[in-house]
């Protein structure tokens, strides 16, 4: 007889993971537009010469996408070992004392709402089965199979600050001078409307907020930096 209570609505332990790196891949593109159009925007309030602007893009282009990179590769490798050494622990500790690992899984357990009966099968249970998985996901979080990737980290960040920073770059070099700058304006703050909309979807915030904060950051940063080249110009730097 089939359980009433019964779905088809699929589970998956990856799923927090993938979200997060989704997240990670809108802010990374995110910072590609606006710091790649700050860049070239101030660039024009000083020069309207095209291969000048197109240097000054692919250059800001390529620094930022390498620095992105070079940055998610140390944070998340620090955070890979240390979820290594968690885990070395852990090992350790159940060989060396595992009744005092088992009564404290009981408690985990029983922290989690289990009867004390019921926590300490369960905990029994889940060591014979697997001791160091039961006690890295229940104890530390962590999923023994599924650590970290500091390479998958760079290279999502490397892509996702390129693809960003394109935007910008093609539209303040393809247009006529006479339309640069409005083309350039108007290209960025879509991408940051659909950035900012697509951040609050994944977090279940609310939409308008979250677009008019993206878009008002952009712009500002657009500004100040087109009045700094504005001024250099001007005194001939």
């Amino acid at each position: 007889m089939s359980d009433p209570q019964a779905h088809d609505e699929p589970h998956s332990t990856g799923m927090g993971a993938r979200l997060n790196w989704l997240r990670a891949a809108v802010l990374g593109a995110n910072d590609g537009v606006v710091s790649t159009a700050g860049l070239v925007v101030g660039v024009a309030g000083a020069t309207d010469d095209r291969s000048t602007l197109l240097t000054a893009g692919l250059a800001g282009l390529l620094a930022g996408s390498m620095s992105m990179a070079a940055g998610e590769y140390v944070s998340v490798s620090t955070q890979r070992d240390s979820e290594k050494a968690a885990l070395a622990t852990e090992k350790r500790e159940l060989q060396e004392t595992p009744e005092a690992e088992l009564a404290e899984l009981t408690g985990l357990l029983e922290g989690k709402g289990l009867s004390r009966e019921v926590a300490r099968e369960a905990a029994v249970q889940l060591t014979e089965r697997d001791a160091l998985r039961a006690h890295a996901e229940v104890e530390l979080g962590i999923d023994p199979d599924d650590l970290t990737n500091p390479w998958h980290a760079a290279g999502a960040s490397f892509l996702a600050f390129t693809v960003g920073a394109l935007l910008p770059l093609l539209a303040i070099v393809l247009p006529p001078t006479s339309l640069r700058l409005l083309v350039t304006v108007l290209s960025v703050l879509a991408a940051l409307a659909l950035t900012g909309w697509w951040s609050a979807r994944l977090g279940d915030a609310s939409v308008g907020p979250a677009v008019l904060r993206n878009m008002g950051g952009g712009a500002l940063a657009m500004a100040v930096t087109y009045a700094a080249g504005e001024l250099l110009g001007a005194a001939g730097v």
